[in-house]
């Protein structure tokens, strides 16, 4: 006699679809090794943040992150001739900014 129907194996083997399940959220997009690190911003630091990712996407269309413009501002600080070794507090770091960009 033939046996009809699939066998524990054929039941509980994983298909196509979930052996390339992506993980939760948005996927990667860098093209270098990362790190997720965890940074305490004020409120308003925020609000300035999802502000301007607002205005660049409704002026330019595209959509950029808090975390995109975080690592661009830092890029471009390493990029800098800014020496901020001799900087003690935020204070400092802000006013050694504001100088270079004319603030």
């Amino acid at each position: 006699m033939r046996k009809v129907g699939k066998t524990a194996d054929d039941i509980f083997a994983p298909t196509a679809q979930e052996t390339t399940r992506r993980g939760p959220g948005r996927p990667p997009v860098h093209d270098e090794e990362w790190t997720k690190v965890t940074v305490v911003l004020f409120n308003r630091q925020i609000v300035f943040l999802d502000r301007l990712a607002a205005d660049i996407r409704a002026t330019t269309g595209a959509a950029i992150s808090r975390a995109e413009i975080i690592r661009a501002l830092i890029d471009a600080l390493m990029d800098s001739d800014l020496d901020l070794t001799t900087v003690t507090s935020q204070a400092d770091v802000k006013a050694l900014l504001s100088d270079r960009l004319g603030e």
